[in-house]
């Protein structure tokens, strides 16, 4: 689940130099949307600060989350076609953006070259996860769906310069189930479960891992084992 669970992120010497090369800021309030399905938004938006979730509606109505997006993190690749978003973004949090014109991407690209190995890098991804996500997610125990995105997240926010060990869980709970593809009372039970088992210290949004080990041991489970 790594690759699909893990974008790639920019570091913060190139956050800092794409501060110098794009102007143009996009403060967001929580729930605010910063693009929506089927509209055409020629652009590509970095993550400076906060939060994001991307999702789709399906054909009868429900709304399936796509995937959270934290500082650093790339939203609105899917709208490089130029035939619309495929998907709508909306703010978790008070949040800052960068908004780069698909126009000008190529100029910002080769002045921030961690911008353009993630380019790169979350192209890849997407591509695997239209063939491999719907399987695995499929095939995992509700427990070590839980632990594989707890997981991607803590490396995510190392890779930010975070404590790996703190995690802020900007998604409600029933967000989280969503994308889970979990009832949200068995999130619920899950998190209550790891307590339990030390591995997590929950309060609310906020999660301390205490046993990384055993996290990622829960996450690399095999259906068959008990």
């Amino acid at each position: 689940m790594n690759p699909l669970c893990l974008p790639a992120s920019i570091g913060g010497s190139d956050l800092l130099r794409l501060d110098q090369v794009v102007k143009q800021r996009m403060p967001l309030e929580r729930g605010e949307i910063l693009f929506r399905e089927n509209v055409v938004h020629p652009a590509l938006f970095v993550v400076r600060s906060g939060s994001l979730k991307t999702y789709a509606t399906l054909p009868e109505g429900d709304v399936q989350i796509l995937g959270f997006h934290i500082a650093g993190e790339l939203v609105g690749l899917e709208g490089l076609s130029g035939n619309g978003h495929r998907c709508s973004a909306e703010a978790l949090e008070r949040s800052s953006l960068c908004e780069i014109p698909f126009d000008s991407l190529t100029d910002v690209a080769a002045k921030v070259p961690g911008l353009q190995q993630q380019l790169f890098r979350v192209m890849s991804r997407e591509f695997a996860r239209e063939l491999e996500h719907p399987v695995m997610m499929g095939r995992k125990q509700a427990m070590s769906r839980l632990a594989i995105f707890l997981r991607s997240l803590s490396d995510r926010l190392r890779g930010i310069g975070h404590d790996p060990r703190v995690l802020h869980l900007s998604m409600s709970r029933q967000e989280l189930a969503n994308y889970l593809g979990l009832a949200i009372e068995t999130v619920s039970r899950l998190f209550s479960r790891m307590q339990a088992m030390q591995v997590l210290d929950v309060d609310r949004r906020s999660v301390r891992i205490v046993d990384p080990p055993a996290l990622a041991a829960l996450a690399e489970k095999s259906d068959d084992e008990a």
